[in-house]
């Protein structure tokens, strides 16, 4: 498993937390300091943290689970869109759809109306509409595909969310917490940590700190799919060996 470096973290600039004066109190076991105003993450904390998450994506990724990346935050959506798509994982950069997770059926109907219409063009009934049929039908596509998009092959709940400002992205998290499913996040000072299952204390605001993170659990995510699908070939593997001796088996009859 890919392990977390406090002077990778530091050179990214991982420690660098919120002003004093924003600070949410629960934050303190994982603050080394203050300086000039600003409140420093302990990143030996952080390191430990970053592992324990890392150990527990990997885990989930090797049975074959899926993880929805979350973050529309400036600073963080191309980052996370580049990762996640590398991990082949389902990610929200843009706005987040309320009732994602707790209303996700209506969600898969919105996902399907984007498929259909891809259908259209396909099979030639687009070309039938009027022009301003058309320019509608357009619209509508370009709206879905920027909400939508990058979660059109997700055909069930994630297994968990992994979020980029648990302040920011609330709606997500509260959603995922009644549904019953893991929270991953990076957590700056002036969030509670509490509302998350595995906090990775840090700075969120900084692309250069939510790459370094991601770097190290993508890292953690593609072993536990290569295990995933070491195991799958292994399984293949004995079943064409258990097959072979059954018909052995029958010619010696």
């Amino acid at each position: 498993m890919a392990k977390a470096n406090v002077k990778d973290l530091l050179e990214a600039g991982v420690h660098f937390g919120h002003m004093t004066r924003k600070w949410n109190p629960n934050m303190a076991p994982y603050i080394f300091m203050e300086k000039n105003g600003i409140h420093i993450v302990d990143l030996h904390k952080t390191a430990v943290k970053l592992d324990e998450a890392c150990s527990a994506l990997e885990k989930l990724t090797s049975a074959g689970k899926k993880v929805l990346f979350v973050a529309t935050k400036k600073q963080a959506k191309e980052v996370v869109a580049k990762h996640a798509s590398e991990l082949n994982m389902p990610y929200i950069t843009e706005r987040w759809p309320g009732g994602m997770l707790t209303n996700f059926v209506t969600i898969r109907k919105a996902v399907k109306k984007m498929n259909s219409i891809d259908k259209m063009k396909k099979d030639g009934t687009f070309e039938t509409l009027s022009k301003k049929e058309r320019l509608q039908v357009d619209r509508q596509r370009a709206n879905l595909e920027k909400n939508l998009g990058s979660i059109a092959d997700m055909v069930r709940l994630p297994s968990a969310i992994f979020v980029v400002d648990i302040m920011r992205e609330h709606i997500a998290v509260t959603e995922a917490k009644k549904l019953g499913i893991p929270v991953f996040g990076i957590v700056d000072t002036n969030s509670d940590p509490r509302k998350v299952d595995f906090v990775i204390p840090g700075n969120d605001d900084a692309s250069k700190s939510i790459d370094m993170i991601l770097n190290i659990v993508s890292d953690s995510i593609k072993e536990g799919q290569s295990q995933r699908k070491a195991d799958k070939e292994k399984s293949k593997e004995e079943g064409e060996v258990v097959s072979a001796d059954k018909d052995a088996d029958f010619d010696a009859e």
